[in-house]
This record gives structure tokens, sequence and C-alpha cells, in this order.
């Protein structure tokens, strides 16, 4: 295995690693937590949301030079950008409609449930699974 396919494949399975971490079981569950309100979860889950996409930004770009470091095959870079362009829809579409969401929360304001959660839960399933998928496909590629 190359130093670039070993790299990308570190950083995969870190960043999904991350994803599964925070995404499916950090932000369910401290809703459940004694004493945390649905304003104190979200400050909570805006603080750790922001600091992750932070992270998967670096790991996007760490990855996507590994990848062109290295002699990839069509399909490794193919998913790859998959995996990029859907944090980034993330970043571009739906956070901004989440944030704006939970400043108004945090302000008092009752604010109606939105639909833009979903959106960001199914490109989190997304994101998973191609993270998943590329991860297989770099250890069966190299």
């Amino acid at each position: 295995m190359s130093l670039p396919s070993a790299l990308a494949t570190a950083v995969v399975f870190v960043w999904l690693g991350m994803v599964l971490a925070i995404s499916f079981l950090e932000a369910p569950l401290k809703f459940r937590a004694p004493g945390v309100t649905v304003p104190i979860g979200l400050g909570i889950g805006r603080l750790v949301f922001r600091a992750l996409n932070v992270i998967e930004s670096g790991l996007a770009l760490t990855l996507l030079a590994a990848v062109l470091l290295g002699a990839p095959a069509a399909p490794v870079v193919a998913v790859t950008g998959l995996a990029a362009a859907v944090l980034l829809l993330q970043l571009v579409a739906v956070r901004p409609r989440l944030n704006a969401r939970t400043r108004r929360v945090l302000a008092g304001e009752d604010a109606p449930r939105s639909g833009s959660h979903l959106n960001y839960v199914l490109l989190e399933v997304a994101k998973a699974a191609t993270l998943l998928a590329l991860g297989i496909l770099l250890l069966a590629t190299s």
C-alpha cells in the first residue's frame, strides 16, 4: 500500500468514526440526559457540529489530496468526490437553515420544527455510507 493510499484509508475511517459517534450517538443521546432542555441541547449541538464540520472539512481536503497524489482507480476518485460533495451540500445548503432556527430558539422563540433537520440526517446517512464504501474501495484496490 502506497503512502497516499494508506493516508486516504486512515482519513476515511477516522472521518467515518467521527460521523458515526457524533451524529448517530452523541446528538440524539444528549436530549435524553437529565436536565437538558431543547435550548441547552441545541446550544451544545451547535458547538459540537460546528467543530465536527471544521474537522470534516480538513479531513475532506486531506483525503482529496491523498487520493489525487496516489494512482487511484476511477471509482475511488468518484466516491471521494461524492463524499466531499455531500459534506459541501450539508455546509452550504442545510447548516445555514439549521443555524437560523437554532438562533431563533435560543432567542426564546417557539420556532416550528424544521424539515432541514431531516435533510441533514439523510445526508449524514448518505455520507456515512459513502465513506464506508470508499474505505472498502481503498482497501480493495491497494
